[in-house]
Protein backbone atom coordinates (compact mmCIF):
# COMPACT_ATOMS: atom_id res chain seq x y z
CA UNK A 1 0.00 0.00 0.00
CA UNK A 2 2.92 2.35 1.17
CA UNK A 3 4.49 1.30 -2.43
CA UNK A 4 1.25 2.37 -4.11
CA UNK A 5 1.01 5.54 -2.77
CA UNK A 6 4.47 6.77 -3.13
CA UNK A 7 4.13 5.78 -7.07
CA UNK A 8 0.65 7.59 -7.19
CA UNK A 9 2.91 10.85 -5.72
CA UNK A 10 5.82 10.28 -8.63
CA UNK A 11 3.83 10.29 -11.43
CA UNK A 12 0.31 11.93 -10.60
CA UNK A 13 1.85 15.24 -11.49
CA UNK A 14 3.70 14.55 -14.21
CA UNK A 15 0.77 12.30 -16.15
CA UNK A 16 -1.53 15.25 -15.42
CA UNK A 17 1.39 17.70 -17.23
CA UNK A 18 1.30 15.41 -19.93
CA UNK A 19 -2.70 15.58 -20.42
CA UNK A 20 -2.50 19.27 -20.43
CA UNK A 21 0.46 19.40 -22.74
CA UNK A 22 -1.20 17.00 -25.45
CA UNK A 23 -4.12 19.42 -24.95
CA UNK A 24 -2.55 22.57 -25.44
CA UNK A 25 -0.63 21.15 -28.94
CA UNK A 26 -3.69 20.74 -29.90
CA UNK A 27 -3.28 17.54 -32.33
CA UNK A 28 -0.10 19.05 -33.68
CA UNK A 29 -1.38 21.99 -35.00
CA UNK A 30 0.78 24.13 -33.65
CA UNK A 31 4.33 24.19 -35.25
CA UNK A 32 6.23 25.64 -31.66
CA UNK A 33 4.88 23.07 -29.23
CA UNK A 34 5.07 19.24 -30.45
CA UNK A 35 2.67 16.45 -29.38
CA UNK A 36 3.67 14.34 -26.66
CA UNK A 37 4.01 11.14 -29.84
CA UNK A 38 6.07 13.73 -31.31
CA UNK A 39 8.65 14.48 -29.04
CA UNK A 40 8.97 11.21 -27.90
CA UNK A 41 10.06 9.81 -31.27
CA UNK A 42 12.13 13.04 -31.91
CA UNK A 43 13.71 12.03 -28.66
CA UNK A 44 14.49 8.83 -29.78
CA UNK A 45 15.76 9.55 -33.28
CA UNK A 46 18.09 12.58 -32.16
CA UNK A 47 19.43 11.67 -28.54
CA UNK A 48 19.87 7.29 -28.64
CA UNK A 49 22.32 7.42 -31.31
CA UNK A 50 25.81 8.92 -32.19
CA UNK A 51 24.59 12.32 -30.47
CA UNK A 52 24.22 10.41 -27.02
CA UNK A 53 28.29 9.57 -27.47
CA UNK A 54 29.69 13.44 -28.97
CA UNK A 55 27.12 15.73 -27.25
CA UNK A 56 25.42 14.45 -23.97
CA UNK A 57 28.31 12.05 -22.38
CA UNK A 58 30.65 15.17 -22.56
CA UNK A 59 28.16 17.12 -21.32
CA UNK A 60 27.38 14.94 -18.50
CA UNK A 61 31.21 14.92 -17.76
CA UNK A 62 32.29 18.04 -17.64
CA UNK A 63 29.29 18.74 -15.49
CA UNK A 64 30.22 15.92 -12.71
CA UNK A 65 33.96 16.95 -13.03
CA UNK A 66 33.13 21.09 -12.68
CA UNK A 67 30.81 19.78 -9.43
CA UNK A 68 33.31 17.89 -8.27
CA UNK A 69 35.84 20.21 -7.80
CA UNK A 70 33.50 22.69 -6.82
CA UNK A 71 32.67 20.98 -3.82
CA UNK A 72 36.25 20.00 -3.09
CA UNK A 73 37.61 23.48 -3.02
CA UNK A 74 34.47 24.91 -1.46
CA UNK A 75 34.70 22.62 1.77
CA UNK A 76 38.18 22.78 2.09
CA UNK A 77 38.48 26.65 1.80
CA UNK A 78 35.07 26.72 3.69
CA UNK A 79 36.74 24.74 6.59
CA UNK A 80 39.91 26.94 6.75
CA UNK A 81 37.93 29.89 6.52
CA UNK A 82 35.62 28.87 8.92
CA UNK A 83 37.64 28.16 11.68
CA UNK A 84 40.06 31.29 11.41
CA UNK A 85 37.97 34.53 12.33
CA UNK A 86 41.18 36.46 11.45
CA UNK A 87 41.15 34.80 7.47
CA UNK A 88 37.66 35.27 7.42
CA UNK A 89 37.20 39.42 8.22
CA UNK A 90 40.15 39.54 5.57
CA UNK A 91 38.79 37.52 2.49
CA UNK A 92 34.99 38.47 3.28
CA UNK A 93 35.33 41.75 1.07
CA UNK A 94 37.47 39.74 -1.54
CA UNK A 95 34.86 36.61 -1.40
CA UNK A 96 31.74 38.93 -1.81
CA UNK A 97 32.74 41.01 -4.69
CA UNK A 98 33.56 37.94 -6.78
CA UNK A 99 30.41 35.87 -5.52
CA UNK A 100 28.70 39.09 -7.36
CA UNK A 101 30.06 39.12 -10.68
CA UNK A 102 27.78 36.08 -12.94
CA UNK A 103 29.49 33.46 -14.42
CA UNK A 104 28.44 33.99 -17.73
CA UNK A 105 30.02 37.45 -17.66
CA UNK A 106 33.55 35.56 -17.64
CA UNK A 107 33.19 33.53 -20.36
CA UNK A 108 34.68 35.86 -22.93
CA UNK A 109 37.22 36.60 -20.61
CA UNK A 110 37.85 32.76 -19.92
CA UNK A 111 38.16 31.78 -23.81
CA UNK A 112 41.09 34.23 -23.83
CA UNK A 113 42.82 33.02 -20.69
CA UNK A 114 42.09 29.57 -20.68
CA UNK A 115 40.97 29.12 -24.25
CA UNK A 116 38.20 27.46 -26.19
CA UNK A 117 38.58 23.87 -24.58
CA UNK A 118 36.95 21.99 -22.30
CA UNK A 119 39.25 23.58 -19.65
CA UNK A 120 37.10 27.13 -20.08
CA UNK A 121 33.41 25.51 -19.73
CA UNK A 122 34.67 23.33 -16.39
CA UNK A 123 36.37 26.38 -15.29
CA UNK A 124 33.12 28.28 -15.59
CA UNK A 125 30.68 25.57 -13.80
CA UNK A 126 33.62 25.83 -10.85
CA UNK A 127 33.83 29.60 -10.69
CA UNK A 128 29.27 29.50 -10.10
CA UNK A 129 28.67 26.04 -8.58
CA UNK A 130 31.23 27.15 -5.99
CA UNK A 131 30.08 29.64 -3.85
CA UNK A 132 26.88 28.28 -2.18
CA UNK A 133 28.92 25.18 -0.95
CA UNK A 134 31.77 27.27 0.39
CA UNK A 135 29.78 30.22 1.84
CA UNK A 136 27.26 27.45 3.68
CA UNK A 137 30.29 25.46 4.57
CA UNK A 138 31.36 28.88 6.25
CA UNK A 139 28.30 29.80 7.97
CA UNK A 140 27.86 25.73 9.11
CA UNK A 141 31.29 25.96 11.26
CA UNK A 142 30.72 29.32 12.65
CA UNK A 143 27.22 28.30 13.75
CA UNK A 144 28.79 24.75 15.70
CA UNK A 145 27.38 24.75 19.26
CA UNK A 146 29.96 26.34 21.56
CA UNK A 147 29.17 23.72 23.98
CA UNK A 148 29.88 20.82 22.15
CA UNK A 149 33.60 23.39 20.82
CA UNK A 150 34.19 23.28 24.30
CA UNK A 151 34.18 20.02 25.44
CA UNK A 152 36.16 18.85 22.31
CA UNK A 153 38.68 21.34 23.54
CA UNK A 154 38.45 20.20 26.65
CA UNK A 155 39.05 16.75 25.93
CA UNK A 156 42.41 17.62 23.78
CA UNK A 157 40.41 16.69 20.60
CA UNK A 158 42.48 18.68 18.04
CA UNK A 159 43.66 18.84 14.67
CA UNK A 160 41.89 16.54 12.07
CA UNK A 161 40.31 14.46 15.09
CA UNK A 162 38.71 17.88 15.52
CA UNK A 163 37.44 18.43 11.81
CA UNK A 164 36.22 14.46 11.71
CA UNK A 165 34.09 14.07 14.93
CA UNK A 166 33.29 17.63 15.68
CA UNK A 167 33.24 20.24 12.28
CA UNK A 168 32.15 18.14 9.81
CA UNK A 169 29.22 16.44 11.74
CA UNK A 170 27.95 19.83 13.34
CA UNK A 171 28.46 22.26 9.77
CA UNK A 172 27.09 18.82 7.40
CA UNK A 173 23.13 19.58 7.26
CA UNK A 174 24.52 23.02 5.83
CA UNK A 175 27.23 22.03 3.81
CA UNK A 176 24.42 19.60 2.23
CA UNK A 177 22.21 22.54 1.49
CA UNK A 178 24.74 24.14 -0.30
CA UNK A 179 25.86 21.19 -2.31
CA UNK A 180 22.12 20.97 -3.50
CA UNK A 181 22.24 24.21 -4.60
CA UNK A 182 25.84 23.51 -5.98
CA UNK A 183 24.08 20.76 -8.32
CA UNK A 184 21.25 22.86 -9.98
CA UNK A 185 23.81 25.77 -10.38
CA UNK A 186 26.65 23.79 -12.19
CA UNK A 187 23.69 22.19 -14.72
CA UNK A 188 22.56 25.72 -15.95
CA UNK A 189 26.34 26.53 -16.26
CA UNK A 190 27.24 23.73 -18.15
CA UNK A 191 24.77 24.85 -21.01
CA UNK A 192 25.78 28.10 -20.77
CA UNK A 193 29.41 27.80 -21.08
CA UNK A 194 28.87 25.37 -24.19
CA UNK A 195 26.76 27.93 -26.18
CA UNK A 196 30.11 30.30 -26.47
CA UNK A 197 32.38 29.15 -29.00
CA UNK A 198 31.81 25.42 -28.82
CA UNK A 199 31.38 22.60 -31.29
CA UNK A 200 29.56 20.16 -29.30
CA UNK A 201 27.28 19.72 -26.14
CA UNK A 202 23.82 20.07 -24.88
CA UNK A 203 23.91 23.68 -24.87
CA UNK A 204 26.10 24.18 -28.11
CA UNK A 205 23.39 21.50 -29.73
CA UNK A 206 20.17 22.67 -28.65
CA UNK A 207 21.33 26.59 -29.19
CA UNK A 208 21.97 24.99 -33.33
CA UNK A 209 18.65 23.27 -33.55
CA UNK A 210 16.63 26.40 -31.89
CA UNK A 211 18.61 28.74 -34.79
CA UNK A 212 17.32 26.01 -37.75
CA UNK A 213 13.88 25.76 -36.63
CA UNK A 214 14.02 22.60 -35.68
CA UNK A 215 11.19 23.22 -32.99
CA UNK A 216 10.64 19.10 -31.95
CA UNK A 217 14.74 18.85 -31.49
CA UNK A 218 15.14 21.62 -29.65
CA UNK A 219 12.00 20.68 -27.18
CA UNK A 220 13.99 16.90 -26.83
CA UNK A 221 17.05 18.88 -25.92
CA UNK A 222 15.00 20.35 -23.05
CA UNK A 223 13.89 16.86 -21.82
CA UNK A 224 17.40 15.84 -22.28
CA UNK A 225 18.75 18.52 -19.69
CA UNK A 226 14.96 17.72 -17.15
CA UNK A 227 16.19 13.99 -17.02
CA UNK A 228 19.45 14.51 -16.44
CA UNK A 229 18.63 17.28 -13.50
CA UNK A 230 16.05 14.76 -11.97
CA UNK A 231 18.99 11.77 -11.96
CA UNK A 232 21.30 14.36 -10.13
CA UNK A 233 18.24 15.07 -7.63
CA UNK A 234 17.72 11.13 -6.93
CA UNK A 235 21.50 10.45 -6.99
CA UNK A 236 21.94 13.47 -4.38
CA UNK A 237 19.45 12.70 -2.30
CA UNK A 238 20.73 8.74 -1.68
CA UNK A 239 24.01 10.10 -0.99
CA UNK A 240 22.26 12.59 1.88
CA UNK A 241 20.71 9.99 3.37
CA UNK A 242 23.48 7.98 4.02
CA UNK A 243 26.13 11.34 4.76
CA UNK A 244 23.27 12.81 7.10
CA UNK A 245 21.88 9.68 8.62
CA UNK A 246 22.54 10.87 11.91
CA UNK A 247 20.77 14.43 11.50
CA UNK A 248 17.89 12.91 10.25
CA UNK A 249 17.32 10.06 12.87
CA UNK A 250 18.01 13.13 15.46
CA UNK A 251 15.22 15.08 13.76
CA UNK A 252 12.54 11.82 13.77
CA UNK A 253 12.73 11.19 17.11
CA UNK A 254 12.28 15.45 17.99
CA UNK A 255 9.18 15.29 15.74
CA UNK A 256 7.75 12.07 17.66
CA UNK A 257 8.52 13.78 20.77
Amino acid sequence: MKFLKTLLYLVALPVLLIVIWAVVAGGGQNFFIPTPGQLVSTFVETWLGERLLTDVLPSVGRFFLGVALAIIIGIGAGLLIGTHRWLRDLLEPTLEFFRAIPPPVLVPVLMLLVGVDNAMKVTVIIFGAIWPVLLNTIEGVRAIDPVAAETARSYGISGLNRVRYLVLPSAGPQMMAGIRQCLSIGLILMVISEMFASSSGLGFTIVQFQRSFAVPEMWSGIVVLGLIGVAVSFIFQAIEKVVLRWYNGLREVENAA
